[in-house]
């Protein structure tokens, strides 16, 4: 069968010949591809510098997708860490850990959605006691996830939704969305007194935006839960000690391992559902897998998700 394979944490994924994938435990199954979303986790995972990384190579990447099984139903599927991801014709999931979907649904879509809204909808049921009315900043509003975390924001009873990002032209675009507010870096002392703080963004940029909104807050000691759950801008913010001393601010990461497995698997059903009814705006570019390797170094635009078809 045909894959994209990481031969090195240097290159980009090519399109090549790969052995066909073998299940070997009681609930694996072998599955047909439809669609693969190019997600940054994947991209992580391809340049070894995710934190789940083994350093394993050669590999191929891909951490969810839309499948088809031997009975022909259409399944989204979540992977464990594994070298044979959901880039390529075939690969291995584990049954248990897939949703069938109902007929009629666009691969591609399923595939662009999924995973982005996963990241602000598990982090809100699963990291923290999210209670209704709440105010809340999205800290990289504009990326996809970014997007995303707007719409599950307000679908879980957010009362307002800030988002912040760079670029002003994007920012426009996300009151449509459900965000009721927008800002720059340069701005975020006028979001100060949030609740919540959902982090796509992590780096120089969070550590200066934590002094920034934690400097201008009316009341010190009402709490603040700032959820890390990317870091586009780095992997490590100098947070000063102080900002942990002199305010009531909790700092929680959401991401494998902070949350159990079992925690996404049980999420699925209902986001699934969510995604499969239309509620979340999706912005996707299909391409073919064979172009993998132009498509990891061209720029689709941070709110267009690109999918691999095979």
């Amino acid at each position: 069968m045909h894959a994209a394979v990481v031969t090195s944490f240097d290159d980009p994924p090519q399109y090549r010949d790969h052995p066909d994938p073998v299940a070997r435990g009681t609930d694996e199954v072998v599955v047909e591809v439809l669609a693969a979303g190019l997600h940054p986790r994947v991209r992580s995972q391809a340049s070894g510098s995710h934190y789940t990384s083994t350093d394993e190579l050669p590999l191929v990447p891909g951490i969810d997708g839309v499948v088809r099984d031997p009975k022909g139903r259409i399944r989204y599927a979540v992977l464990d860490d594994t070298l044979l991801g959901t880039m390529a014709e075939r690969t291995v999931i584990d049954v248990r850990r897939s949703v069938v979907l109902p007929h009629g649904i666009d691969p591609v879509q399923i595939a662009a959605a999924m995973n982005p809204v996963m990241s602000s909808w598990v982090a809100l049921r699963r990291r923290i006691d999210f209670g209704r009315r709440q105010r809340v900043l999205i800290l990289g509003g504009t990326g996809n996830a970014g997007r995303m975390a707007i719409q599950v924001a307000k679908r879980f009873g957010a009362a307002h939704v800030i988002a912040a990002g760079r670029d002003t032209a994007r920012l426009g675009e996300l009151r449509a969305l459900g965000a009721d507010e927008t800002c720059t870096f340069d701005e975020l002392a006028l979001a100060a007194d949030v609740d919540i703080v959902i982090d796509y963004v992590w780096g120089e940029p969070t550590a200066r935006a934590m002094v920034d909104m934690l400097t201008a807050r009316d009341n010190r000691s009402a709490p603040l839960t700032w959820i890390e759950i990317g870091s586009v801008a780095g992997p490590t913010a100098p947070i000063p000690s102080a900002a942990l001393r002199s305010t009531r601010l909790q700092i929680v990461g959401s991401g494998i391992g902070s949350v159990p497995g079992r925690d996404f698997v049980k999420e699925l059903p209902k986001l699934v559902s969510a995604v499969t009814h239309g509620v979340f705006d999706v912005r996707a570019r299909a391409v073919p897998l064979a172009e993998v390797e132009h498509a990891w170094t061209a720029t689709a635009g941070m709110s267009d998700r690109i999918v691999l078809v095979p």
